[in-house]
């Protein structure tokens, strides 16, 4: 078995989360590319922003006409107009605002849509390896926390900033004409708006980070411990109260980090208020005393009053929004983290399609080593889940470094298998031989070497065509939490029902889901626990031949099943290694004695290959094995 194959994958994930985030031209023009399908949509939001922004500005004119005019003219005409006008204006700008908001949650959601789907294709993409030593709970974390995060820099922040952006520039040209020595005196508050921003800035921008990764951690070990298998295992070993107590620490952890962050929020948005409240003040004191003096009319004042809300509101939503803004950008740059991360099984550029084959699979030299991360004590990450569980939790300082370092599975082999042959891979536990099955449909490359299919590279052809040769049966039986009907056609989507029932007799389970109360239809729970092992095995033999590969991959684990299901499993076997090039990890002497070659696997090296008569006179490894464990078997048939 490859245990810890790619620590590498697994290490640069977490590596990534360490890195602190900045808002750079590189990261802007990478989030351009995932807004640029909505020009037309942004450019529709930002028309109707701006128009709000200049509507919004006329109801301070009107109190100052209501108050310098209208009510000391008595003028009624013009006071109804005015209040049309106050009514008005409002409905105008609120149904403007409807359909801006409109467009820019087409636009937000449309882009969180493209983000979450280029990042799941880029994870579908990566190779086996990265699966093997990465936390399902910290893939599902960035696909739904961090690209939630960075829809909120879209429909919220940006809007925010353009808008305020309109407000701040048209309020100041309009408190120029009325009066530019009180608008002066208005900018000069604004450093006590700008100085705090910045250190709040980073210190949201930093919680938001620890935030995600604490979510990471949390969503992992639910990931781990809510499912079938995880909680199986829990309740095997009386674990409850550990993984309970795990589970308390970790949401204890991500409600105190959100507690920071709402304070440092709260303390911030204080100053603002006050730095607003004092240029307010300043602003009435030095109007007043210009009204008093008659140098200034009660509606001017009262409308320079308005509009000096009109210039603080959108400083402080500017100063606001540019920590907003920072702190989402750490979603879309742990997003492109991801994205970044290199994909190590894809097609070349010269990728030929491999057609119709007969089956000849040529082993040349290969090795296959596997990265596995080591801790400057050489301790492996996984040994100790503890060590994990404390991983950035704002103490990365006392977290040991993390080396990759190098161990091989496989060294020099070499064999042939030609085309309609039954290979048996033999054995001691450890040997190489699951490395070996992974290889040929191409799960991982050599590290040396070359295999190759009808003298065919693998590496020449496209993947897909690859996998539409090759069908693989593995140890641990997977089933969708669907109906039977759904993980059978999984093989061949078109599939006819006559097909699906035909695949199911050579399998021998056509008896058993005939009795099913709903046949076909038949949910067979999370990873299919509510099947038997040995039913769950030919449903997966029965999808597989309809699938109708040209190799067969297969690891006949049979040992942990019944007699009767071994039985069934082992007649459903033979017509569907007839005719195909058959690669099993061969467990019962029936199949060795059946093989048309036999490689014995011995430290990742194939050590003896032949038949077993030629086998047993050569008095091996292969020997040994037969004499141990493959005559009881025999002993036992008679």
């Amino acid at each position: 078995m490859m245990r810890g194959h790619g620590g590498m994958g697994w290490w640069n994930l977490t590596r990534t989360a360490d890195v602190q985030p900045h808002v750079t031209k590189d990261l802007l023009k990478r989030v351009a590319t995932f807004a640029r399908p909505y020009a037309s949509r942004i450019a529709l939001a930002f028309l109707a922003i701006l128009t709000i922004s200049l509507i919004n500005l006329v109801p301070p004119l009107l109190f100052r006409d209501l108050i310098d005019n209208a009510l000391p003219h008595k003028d009624a005409p013009r006071l109804n107009l005015l209040a049309l006008g106050m009514i008005g204006i409002p409905l105008l700008s609120g149904l403007i605002g409807v359909g801006q908001r409109w467009l820019t949650s087409r636009v937000g959601e449309g882009i969180i849509a493209d983000l979450r789907k280029t990042l799941y294709a880029h994870m579908q993409h990566m190779s086996l390896r990265f699966f093997t030593n990465t936390k399902t709970g910290e893939l599902m974390s960035r696909l739904n926390n961090d690209v939630v995060g960075a829809q909120r820099a879209v429909t919220d922040t940006l809007v925010s900033i353009v808008t305020s952006a309109l407000e701040l520039i048209a309020a100041l040209g309009i408190m120029l004409s009325l009066n530019w020595q009180l608008t002066l005196l208005s900018l000069v508050i604004l450093p006590l708006f700008i100085l705090p921003a910045r250190r709040v800035g980073k210190t949201l921008r930093d919680i938001v980070n620890q935030q995600l990764d604490l979510n990471g951690q949390m969503n992992a070990l639910m990931s781990e411990t809510l499912n079938v298998s995880g909680a199986l295992l829990v309740k095997l070993f009386g674990r409850q109260p550990d993984e309970i107590k795990k589970f308390g620490e970790r949401a204890d952890k991500v409600r105190d980090i959100g507690v920071r962050q709402a304070m440092v929020g709260r303390w911030f948005f204080m100053m603002m208020g006050l730095a607003s409240a004092f240029g307010t003040a300043l602003i009435w004191w030095f109007g007043g005393t210009l009204v008093l003096q008659g140098a200034f009319t009660v509606g001017t004042i009262v409308a320079f009053a308005a509009y000096l809300t009109r210039l603080y509101s959108p400083v402080t939503s500017l100063v606001n929004a540019r920590v907003d803004f920072a702190t989402s950008m750490v979603s879309f740059e742990r997003v492109f983290q991801m994205l970044d991360l290199p994909v190590e099984i894809q097609d070349r550029p010269t990728a030929v399609e491999l057609k119709r084959t007969k089956g000849k699979i040529r082993f040349e030299d290969v090795s296959f080593s596997y990265i596995e991360a080591q801790t400057d004590d050489e301790q492996p990450p996984t040994a100790d889940r503890s060590r994990d569980d404390n991983k950035r939790n704002g103490e990365e300082q006392d977290v040991p470094a993390f080396v990759p370092t190098r161990r091989y599975a496989l060294r020099g082999v070499n064999f042939i298998i030609e085309p309609g042959q039954l290979a048996a891979l033999v054995g001691p536990s450890g040997a190489g031989k699951t490395t070996i099955t992974y290889l040929i449909p191409r799960l991982y490359d050599p590290t040396e070497g070359c295999i190759a299919i009808d003298g065919h590279d693998l590496r020449d052809v496209t993947m897909e065509s690859l996998t539409r040769q090759i069908g693989m049966v593995t140890q641990e039986t997977f089933l969708f939490h669907d109906t039977i009907r759904v993980n059978l056609l999984y093989a061949k989507p078109d599939a006819t029902q006559v097909e699906i029932e035909r695949a199911a007799r050579a399998a021998n389970i056509y008896d058993f889901i005939s009795k099913l109360p709903q046949g076909y239809d038949t949910i067979v729970g999370e990873r299919g626990y509510r099947l038997s092992g040995g039913e769950k095995q030919r449903v997966a033999i029965a999808r597989v031949i309809l699938k109708d590969p040209r190799i067969l991959v297969l690891d006949e684990a049979t040992s942990s099943l019944d007699s009767e299901s071994e039985a069934l499993i082992q007649d459903a076997l033979k017509p569907l290694m007839k005719g195909r090039t058959s690669v099993v990890i061969a467990h019962r002497l029936s199949t060795i004695l059946a093989a048309d070659v036999i490689l014995v696997i011995d430290e990742g090296q194939v050590i003896e290959q032949g038949t077993h008569s030629e086998l047993l006179a050569q008095g091996g490894l292969y020997a040994r094995l037969y004499n141990t464990q493959f005559r009881e078997q025999l002993a036992g048939v008679r």
